[in-house]
């Protein structure tokens, strides 16, 4: 029998379907918390960039961190003949060379920006005080074709630290000086995926639990790959030391 409470009218029942297919973080049949954002201009940019025109910004910091080359270990030559195996061949980045920049920032001068709250979708699970940005080392997939690459959000641009619109919604990057570019990425997610300088490809914000081990999970003092497996052989470890301890009290 039935359970006559349990039947809605069909317009409230559309209501609510439509309602969750129009949120932004709605869950797809793939079982994926966050869309992709399909035919993005991707440019290419890099720790330690100077200002060009096309760039009027330099790389040396990042919207989260003053000291961002010197924290990364240096220049992160973008040429191909100074590159090998995604990371330049003067030195090891200190963090992820797989990073990428996304036009919003969730920081203000003093805390968060007012609407970061409500639309950064983590932002209650990741806050960890006003100094501290929600969004910086997220994970994002990148795709071309058949390939995709991961990288961690690092920056706040191209052009714009804002756009919350694009970033958390359903619209389109905002014209400006690289044909509307909407997302930047490293050197080493250019070599990985093939791109030009300037390209078109698709993101999307993953959790850490959808990331694939690859290139991207093994360096970086930032990197959630490094930091867990860092983590568990330490403890690992302490099981070790604690072994021959309980052996000897037998």
């Amino acid at each position: 029998m039935i359970n006559a409470r349990l039947i809605l009218p069909i317009g409230a029942l559309a209501a609510i379907l439509a309602g969750c297919v129009n949120t932004g973080q709605r869950v797809s049949a793939a079982g994926e918390r966050y869309a992709w954002k399909k035919s993005i201009v991707t440019t290419v940019f890099w720790i330690g960039e100077r200002p060009s025109r096309n760039n009027p910004v330099p790389n040396r910091t990042s919207s989260w961190d003053k000291h961002w080359t010197r924290n990364y270990g240096g220049f992160d030559d973008p040429n191909p003949a100074h590159r090998s195996n995604y990371i330049p061949v003067k030195f090891t980045p200190r963090q992820n060379p797989f990073y990428c920049a996304l036009p919003y920032n969730d920081k203000a001068t003093n805390g968060h920006r007012p609407e970061a709250a409500r639309v950064v979708p983590w932002f209650k699970e990741a806050y960890q005080g006003p100094g501290v940005s929600t969004c910086k080392d997220r994970w994002v997939a990148i795709r071309k074709g058949n390939r995709i690459a991961y990288a961690q959000w690092e920056d706040a641009g191209p052009f714009r630290t804002d756009h919350w619109q694009y970033v958390f919604g359903n619209e389109r990057p905002k014209s400006n000086l690289n044909k509307g570019a909407g997302l930047d990425v490293s050197p080493a997610v250019r070599d990985y995926l093939g791109l030009s300088e300037t390209d078109v490809t698709d993101w999307r914000f993953v959790e850490f639990s959808e990331v694939s081990r690859g290139p991207w999970s093994t360096l970086g003092e930032n990197n959630t790959f490094v930091i867990r497996d860092r983590k568990a052989g330490g403890e690992l470890a302490q099981v070790s030391k604690r072994a021959p301890d309980r052996a000897m009290m037998r």
